[in-house]
């Protein structure tokens, strides 16, 4: 290790920095009391550390991409991926410390956590080794098992962080078996000599407890059970947050070990990633119909969008690969919107989650129910949103693959989600306001909405500059 090395990790520095620092004011700010101010410096210094991590992720390299022995490697891809993370963990910043201060959380733990979380799905982004990656999987999953768990007075965050962990474990372990079977079969981690190693049986076997590794964290089917339970027991922002990040280093994950290390083997991986990305959207959005609490339906709506964006995976090559960078920024800005709406409201002191909560919301902040409606509208993919050019895109990976069959499917379910997706809307926009159900003004809150609701038109009806920027990443996998 030198100062090049750290030189090239050091948005994830910035990071790893800030989550210790919150950690230290946190605790000299309240000493004894397991409680804070959720709207202290913490806050800020997150922030400010995301935003300057942000900085740091589109400097030019002045040197080798590579560093650490060519495990990590600073690309295109690389830069992509960081700024999704980071703008996920900025938007779910600016939504969490009225939800903090409101339900008693410990807020610098949270944002320790959030922060840690954010590197690790970087980290995921930037490996070029299969240790690296393993490595940025764990320092993602473990901070989200302790969020998950953070409410510490509901017993149903507790079952939400314990089934996560429980499940996460199993994952885990089949992952890090892979990872072995890999190495046995090729002599080598290093996904640039994987690539160059040929196709020895054993190494399909790896590959497969791989995909089961990331596939939990993407909640992929079969290994999406554990979804709907920990969205709907975690916190709000939590859940948020998770949503976002998860997908984030999964896909990372799943486009740095197909497409670059086994692009010879696609006519072998390609047809399995198709069946399960078939087997997740028609599972998510056929799931999501019958939810009357709106973070189940949100969180069988992103297995559903696992499904699609598995699409570009599936296909291959630069433009599946553009596709699914895309789709991340896009479902980053439509998921996060609608769960800012959600975090307005308040049930007696309690999370107002069932869909029924939503009536008359228009009534009271109109400005709230109009961008819960354009996010819904662009999670089913219907112009002029981003959700349309994200879902335009990845079925044109397809086609171009010559996977009309997949890009056919992703159509129909796509149909089908336009159901629950604007019975959504509706209650939102009709008449009569929810017994016991409050609506906050909260400022950081309705900043992060209508930064949410500008990117999902903006990415909708001025996709270009995002589409060259996802373009340029891409190239790092041919």
């Amino acid at each position: 290790m030198n100062w090049g090395d750290l030189s090239r990790i050091a948005p994830e520095l910035v990071l790893t920095v800030a989550a210790c620092t919150v950690l230290l004011l946190d605790a000299w700010a309240t000493g004894a009391s397991p409680e804070s101010d959720a709207r202290g410096p913490a806050v800020w210094v997150a922030l400010a550390a995301v935003c300057g991590a942000c900085v740091l992720s589109v400097l030019p390299v002045v040197g080798p991409a590579a560093a650490f022995g060519g495990m990590y490697v600073r690309d295109g891809l690389t830069r992509a991926v960081g700024l999704a993370a980071l703008a996920a963990a900025g938007l779910a910043l600016l939504v969490s410390p009225a939800y903090l201060s409101r339900f008693r959380l410990p807020a610098g733990e949270y944002y320790a956590l959030l922060l840690f979380s954010t590197t690790g799905a970087m980290l995921m982004g930037a490996s070029r080794n299969l240790v690296l990656l393993f490595l940025g999987l764990e320092i993602l999953s473990v901070p989200l098992y302790v969020l998950a768990a953070l409410a510490r007075r509901s017993t149903r965050s507790q079952e939400a962080g314990l089934k996560y962990l429980l499940l996460g474990a199993f994952a885990t372990a089949f992952f890090i078996y892979g990872v072995a079977l890999v190495y046995g079969a090729t002599g080598t981690v290093d996904l640039a000599r994987i690539s160059r190693a040929g196709a020895p049986p054993l190494l399909g076997i790896g590959v497969a407890l791989l995909v089961i590794g990331l596939a939990f964290e993407a909640a992929l089917v079969p290994f999406h059970a554990w979804a709907p339970d920990v969205y709907e027991g975690a916190p709000l922002p939590v859940t948020a947050f998770m949503s976002l990040i998860a997908k984030v280093g999964a896909f990372a994950g799943l486009l740095r070990v197909f497409p670059q290390a086994l692009p010879d083997l696609a006519s072998a991986w390609g047809p399995m990633l198709a069946a399960i990305a078939v087997a997740t959207m028609v599972v998510g959005n056929l799931a999501a119909l019958a939810q009357s609490n709106i973070k189940r339906l949100l969180a069988y709506s992103g297995i559903a969008h696992s499904g699609y964006m598995l699409i570009g995976v599936a296909a291959g090559g630069q433009a599946g690969t553009q596709a699914v960078l895309y789709y991340l920024f896009v479902y980053i800005a439509m998921n996060l919107g609608a769960f800012g709406v959600l975090l307005l409201l308040d049930r007696r002191g309690e999370e107002a989650d069932r869909v029924e909560d939503l009536a008359g919301l228009s009534e009271r902040a109109p400005w709230a129910a109009a961008a819960l409606a354009l996010c819904m509208v662009s999670l089913a993919g219907l112009p002029p949103t981003a959700g349309f050019i994200g879902k335009l895109y990845l079925f044109r990976a397809a086609l171009l693959d010559h996977r009309t069959a997949l890009a056919l499917v992703g159509v129909l379910t796509s149909v089908v989600s336009t159901y629950y997706y604007l019975r959504v809307a509706y209650v939102a926009w009709r008449p009569g306001a929810a017994e016991g159900v409050a609506v906050s003004r909260t400022a950081l809150v309705g900043v992060a909405i209508a930064i949410a609701a500008a990117g999902v038109l903006w990415l909708g009806v001025f996709p270009a500059t995002v589409t060259a920027f996802v373009e340029q990443a891409a190239r790092a996998l041919r």
